[in-house]
């Protein structure tokens, strides 16, 4: 006779484990099913950024006719009209020359006496360059060196990065732009007259805040470059109303001293008003000496003025030997 089947006891306590071991498994079997799979790939969804100097826009120099007509809108939203030129009512209206008289008779509104005067001003300034009568010295208004400043950047595609030199910057007219557009260091001048010199160093350059651009600036008439270094070429030599001024022979001087120092092909020298000291040799001969010292003309410019009735002309050339 065979033996009894044996029967499998399951305590309740068992059995509630068991199916809620069976209910998780379920819920996390489902989830996974109902949910795709975290993406592995840590690539970047935004667009990247292209840095790189033709994605984005060059600084434009000059205004453009969008910027003439907002400032006429604003002069007319404003009822703005000029009035005859007489002093203004204020607190104490005064020509150039009362402002010097003051400043020599009173030292100015507010001031410190005797050796206390030391101790307030790190870098006192003549009273003839504070009330800016320098800048009456050029014939014209001393806003047209803004205007010969973009003309001469736009012409000669000027980056900051460049190098330029002026050959008799004055007071620094034309040369405040290009020391404010350049990187440090990368505007040069020569310029004989102690005067102006003074007012660019004394005046111009720390009130416009422009010392820590440290322009090299030097005092010379004879063309000698060589004090401005070497290891570099400009791309841009220029010479503002000065070749008038100086015997042919030191012109060309000075162009056979400038011509390795110009950069090839892209560099540019530009010469306003006239080319006398060459055009005085007749054309054939004053191509003859260009060729022979590697220059070639390239054209004759002229540039209108923002602000006043005015227009300049200059003269092109360029470094063909490399």
């Amino acid at each position: 006779m065979p033996p009894p089947p044996r029967t499998v006891v399951i305590t309740v306590p068992t059995l509630i484990l068991t199916l809620s071991g069976a209910a998780i498994f379920l819920f996390f079997l489902i989830s996974s099913l109902s949910y795709p799979p975290p993406s592995t790939c840590t690539c970047s969804t935004t667009k990247p950024v292209d840095s790189s100097p033709s994605s984005s826009l060059k600084e434009r120099i000059s205004a453009s006719v969008e910027d003439i007509e907002w400032v006429k809108k604003q002069i007319e939203v404003n009822g703005l009209r000029m009035q005859d030129n007489v002093l203004r009512k204020g607190i104490n209206p005064r020509t150039r020359a009362q402002q010097l008289q003051d400043l020599i008779q009173y030292k100015g509104i507010s001031h410190y006496e005797e050796e206390e005067a030391k101790n307030h001003t790190s870098f006192p300034c003549p009273g003839e360059l504070l009330v800016e009568e320098h800048h009456s010295n050029y014939g014209e208004p001393w806003a047209g060196g803004r205007d010969v400043f973009e003309f001469l950047a736009e012409n000669s595609h000027i980056a900051p990065e460049s190098r330029v030199l002026e050959i008799g910057c004055g007071t620094l007219r034309v040369g405040l732009h290009f020391i404010q557009y350049l990187k440090p260091e990368h505007f040069h001048c020569l310029e004989r007259d102690e005067l102006s010199l003074m007012a660019a160093l004394r005046y111009e350059l720390p009130s416009h805040g422009l010392l820590q651009k440290r322009p090299l600036i030097l005092k010379g008439e004879d063309m000698d470059f060589t004090r401005f270094g070497s290891g570099f070429t400009y791309d841009l030599i220029y010479a503002s109303a000065v070749f008038l001024h100086m015997p042919d022979k030191l012109v060309w001087v000075g162009l056979e001293r400038l011509v390795d120092r110009l950069k090839p092909l892209d560099g540019r020298i530009f010469v306003s008003h006239n080319v006398k000291f060459c055009s005085r040799l007749g054309g054939d001969e004053c191509s003859r000496r260009l060729k022979s010292l590697g220059l070639e003309y390239m054209g004759k410019h002229t540039h209108d003025s923002l602000l006043f009735n005015h227009y300049e002309i200059w003269f092109e050339f360029r470094r063909f030997k490399v």
